[in-house]
């Protein structure tokens, strides 16, 4: 599944519950925040100082367990 800078963060979560430990190994506070229903991936990156290529990267080669 492709994702993209423009995603929800919130959306990314709820279709793909297997991204959580992506955002969890970034050290991302995204997981039950109230904002991730807004914030996009680029806000995201943006506001935890993440490289977006990075996590988008790390996005996609996550894989079900």
């Amino acid at each position: 599944m492709p994702f993209g800078s423009e995603d929800l963060v919130d959306d990314i979560m709820r279709t793909a519950p297997h991204t959580i430990r992506v955002f969890l190994a970034f050290r991302m506070a995204c997981v039950g925040c109230p904002i991730a229903t807004f914030h996009t991936v680029d806000d995201a990156c943006r506001e935890h100082g993440i490289d977006r290529d990075r996590f988008l990267a790390a996005l996609s080669d996550c894989v079900p367990a």
